[in-house]
């Protein structure tokens, strides 16, 4: 098979159920070695379970693959897999990589030095005066800013990058032609448009609870740093902090009130060995 015959391979796998990215990683590698081989040894390979294996065999005949490729090219969807030269080499590098990456566009964005940051759903004042003080220096020197496109804080990356000129890649949890939340819809289309939208999630993919720990795995993971504004201290915020110093990565952190709720989280990961920045050039001498 050759590479061409392998990505659409994964592009078939990424909208069946029961299998994640390592599995469908696994199938395809055994599809390198042997192409002639059946669903049910693919299946085999990937040490899917019994109930894992009958939602695949169900969900992958049912799929017309040139017809969501086709539906896809129409929608102005395009995908990268991780058999692409172009694919993040960064996110190569972590643990249970996606398999695939769905996108609109400048991919070119993933080449540059990112940054990830991300904060409370709730932002404060405060939250927003640290992105003021933080963001112009670090557009200045072409950092591309990375989040989730979460209420509060993320929001609040893209739409200041955007202002200030910058660039900026939003990583979500749903299919590209959702949004979520409503609110963003506007703000996803202009990033869809003038700088980067991405999701391992097929059209269609609803918000489901579990996507956005697993969408933080990708935001830690193409990005050089992690910089956490504000979090509570359980926060989907320190699930990406946590998942960047787990890959080796910069992991950056505002200190903040220790009466306010909403700097217990990056004042936590400044005790277990983050580093503190109050200024931009703090994180700049680190990238």
């Amino acid at each position: 098979m050759n590479v061409t015959e392998l990505n659409e391979w994964l592009f078939h796998l990424a909208h069946c159920h029961g299998v994640g990215a390592s599995s469908s990683i696994r199938m395809v590698a055994e599809l390198m070695e042997n192409p002639s081989l059946s669903l049910f040894e693919l299946a085999f390979s990937a040490n899917l379970s019994s109930k894992n294996m009958k939602l695949f065999y169900e969900s992958y005949e049912k799929i017309d693959r040139q017809a969501a490729l086709n539906y896809y090219k129409e929608k102005n969807i395009n995908w990268i897999t991780i058999l692409d030269d172009d694919y993040p080499s960064y996110l190569k590098e972590i643990y249970n990589p996606p398999a695939l990456l769905f996108y609109q566009g400048d991919k070119d964005l993933l080449k540059e030095n990112l940054l990830a940051i991300v904060g409370s759903r709730l932002k404060t004042a405060y939250g927003s005066a640290v992105l003021n003080l933080f963001l112009p220096k670090l557009l200045k020197h072409q950092i591309v800013t990375v989040s989730g496109l979460a209420k509060g804080i993320d929001a609040e990356v893209h739409e200041k990058t955007i202002n200030l000129k910058g660039k900026t890649i939003a990583i979500v949890g749903t299919g590209l032609d959702l949004a979520y939340p409503k609110i963003n819809k506007d703000l996803q289309l202009e990033i869809a448009k003038n700088h980067l939208l991405v999701s391992e999630y097929p059209m269609g993919s609803a918000p489901e609870r579990h996507h956005f720990p697993l969408r933080n795995r990708i935001i830690a993971g193409i990005s050089l740093g992690t910089l956490v504004v504000e979090a509570k201290k359980r926060s989907g915020s320190l699930i990406t902090a946590n998942l960047a110093l787990q890959e080796g990565r910069e992991v950056f952190s505002v200190p903040g009130s220790i009466l306010s709720s909403y700097s217990k989280g990056t004042n936590e990961l400044l005790l277990n060995g983050a580093k503190c920045v109050v200024d931009a050039e703090q994180i700049l001498e680190d990238l």
